[in-house]
């Protein structure tokens, strides 16, 4: 099993930047992807960005050369670095974790970007 935990969230202003943190209770190299979720209020959850264990990364259309996932394998933990954010990316993120076949999701956190 993988426990996650993120942080990171809250309220911005538009133009404004968030860093999101995905704690791992296990060694994310042996995660074979992590990756960031978000949903709206009424809204399917929805990709954002994913880190596979070799380094590579996969972005969804709206978060590309504005978003940034990385991660720090000694410290269990996978960022998502938000620039230039826009209202409607207003929404509760969730961190990911594809091990062994299962995915494993944290409780989510909050961002709300204000116009």
């Amino acid at each position: 099993q993988v426990q996650l935990v993120e942080s990171g969230g809250g309220l911005v202003q538009s133009g404004g930047s968030l860093r999101l943190s995905c704690a791992a209770s296990r060694a994310i190299f042996s995660i074979s992807a992590m990756g960031w979720y978000r949903q709206a209020p009424g809204m399917q959850r929805e990709l954002v960005a994913i880190i596979f264990s070799g380094g590579s990364t996969n972005y969804a259309d709206f978060a590309k050369g504005r978003f940034s996932i990385s991660r720090d394998n000694a410290k269990n933990t996978v960022y998502l670095q938000m620039n230039s954010l826009k209202p409607e990316d207003t929404a509760v993120y969730y961190c990911n974790a594809r091990y062994w076949g299962f995915d494993y999701w944290g409780q989510g956190t909050q961002v709300t970007v204000s116009s």
